[in-house]
């Protein structure tokens, strides 16, 4: 238990059981546990994440000085007014992404640079045939000519290059975990002491808790005698 008794573990508390179901699923896929899953006698695997859902605070109590140190920083932070000073002006990134995680600046730029340079292309080409129908030899009209193709093949690379920034995008929010929120004008040290602080717990969590616990539930083939509902 790391030094904290099992009496003592704070109750996990609402907000941060969504991490535990997430370290949950994750320990659920990990190789060792499926192999002992698999075994004879083992217990289904959604048998044994309800049970170990409905004993949160039980099975997340070996982690509970990290978890301790995490509560108390958090709670520090709300408590700890935002540092006086004139507001910072949000950097490149920012601007690119809003700050809820929805549209911002770089899905606009992906769909209207390609919208741009098509529309360009297609005002060049016209007034490059017209040239070029009235006078064949027209240097103006092969300049246009040769500036609509190329404005139509930089839409058509805008247009790839963005579709793959946001599948980036999209598959690195969706495999990372959620940040912490930090209002703004907070201490940049304090918030990244909290994210460590995080880290440590989901680490212990996943290490000293979880797995282990559902190791040994798993061997035992039997997970509602091992993961029954908390008392509390």
């Amino acid at each position: 238990m790391n030094g904290v008794p099992m009496n003592d573990a704070p109750h996990l508390l609402a907000e941060d059981r969504p991490d535990f179901e997430r370290l949950l699923d994750a320990a659920l896929r990990d190789d060792t546990l499926r192999t002992v899953l698999r075994a004879p006698g083992a217990p289904p695997t959604d048998d044994l994440r309800a049970h170990t859902l409905a004993s949160a605070d039980r099975v997340a109590a070996p982690a509970a000085t990290e978890y301790q140190h995490y509560l108390r920083l958090r709670e520090n932070l709300r408590t700890t007014p935002p540092a006086a000073g004139e507001p910072t002006a949000p950097g490149l990134l920012t601007q690119l992404r809003s700050a809820n995680g929805g549209a911002g600046l770089l899905p606009v730029l992906t769909v209207l640079t390609p919208i741009l340079a098509w529309t360009a292309a297609l005002v060049l080409l016209l007034l490059g045939y017209a040239l070029r129908a009235a006078d064949p030899d027209s240097a103006l009209a092969r300049s246009l000519l040769t500036a609509g193709w190329l404005a139509l093949a930089a839409g058509v690379a805008a247009m790839a290059v963005g579709i793959v920034g946001l599948i980036l995008t999209a598959l690195r929010d969706g495999s990372a975990p959620p940040t912490v929120p930090f209002p703004p004008g907070t201490d940049p040290e304090l918030a990244a002491e909290l994210d460590d602080a995080r880290r440590d717990w989901q680490r212990a969590l996943r290490e000293r808790a979880l797995v282990p616990h559902l190791t040994a539930a798993a061997r035992a083939g039997s997970a509602p005698a091992l993961t029954g509902p908390d008392d509390s």
